[in-house]
């Protein structure tokens, strides 16, 4: 039986070593048995592929973006890749820009890089992984600067589905009630359990920690 684009994009994580299963101890203290490390993309292959997978996100999804945003800095090559694999793959041209981290005062000068955003204009924020929200909030009133731009959504790469710490919200649940802004992922960490699940991965030794995390953190 033939892959889906979930599944497939799970099994690209595992063999380029982003997601690795064992027992992890998180930057918020908590020991998980999984670790998502998105700074292993490093090559062009690998890059082509995750605007792929971003690409078919938006599309699955239905969102009509005129405007991909990359916050600076991870989201620059994935508005960029994601931005060709539309185009590639669905014929669907659409601009794309990011944002610098100080206002250029010279030359053509601006917030922005790339498209020059106006009012009325759809965007959909491209990131890696949402832990806190912390790029969000931090692009959402530089956009407000340079326009009244409409924000349909934001990509990531995975939903972790776990509460905040100071929060029974995940990360993507607390977007949606803070900021309005529905949050999509290629996949979710149930995504991931049922890959196991099915074979689509080796690692069912780990379903046990994962079942138990879920249980604890889970959102």
């Amino acid at each position: 039986m033939a892959l889906t684009y979930k599944e497939e994009f799970i099994k690209f994580m595992v063999e380029n070593n982003v997601l690795r299963f064992g027992e992890f101890t998180l930057k918020s203290g908590r020991k998980a048995p999984y670790f998502i490390n998105t700074g292993n993309y490093k090559t062009g292959k690998q890059l082509a592929k995750l605007g792929e997978y971003y690409a078919q996100c938006i599309v699955e999804n239905g969102l009509q973006p005129e405007t991909l945003v990359g916050p600076a800095y991870k989201g620059i090559p994935l508005s960029v890749t994601t931005a060709i694999a539309l185009f590639n793959d669905h014929g669907k041209e659409v601009n794309y820009c990011f944002d610098r981290k100080e206002v250029k005062d010279h030359g053509e000068g601006g917030l922005f890089v790339g498209q020059q955003l106006s009012d009325g204009e759809k965007v959909v924020i491209i990131e890696d992984v949402m832990t806190s929200g912390k790029a969000l909030r931090e692009i959402l009133p530089k956009l407000e600067a340079a326009a009244k731009v409409e924000v349909v959504g934001m990509i990531i790469s995975v939903d972790r589905m776990e509460k905040a710490l100071n929060s029974d919200l995940s990360a993507v649940k607390e977007a949606k009630k803070q900021f309005g802004i529905d949050v999509y992922s290629v996949v979710t960490m149930t995504d991931i359990i049922s890959a196991i699940e099915n074979g689509v991965i080796d690692g069912k030794e780990h379903l046990p920690a994962m079942y138990a995390y879920r249980e604890t953190y889970g959102a």
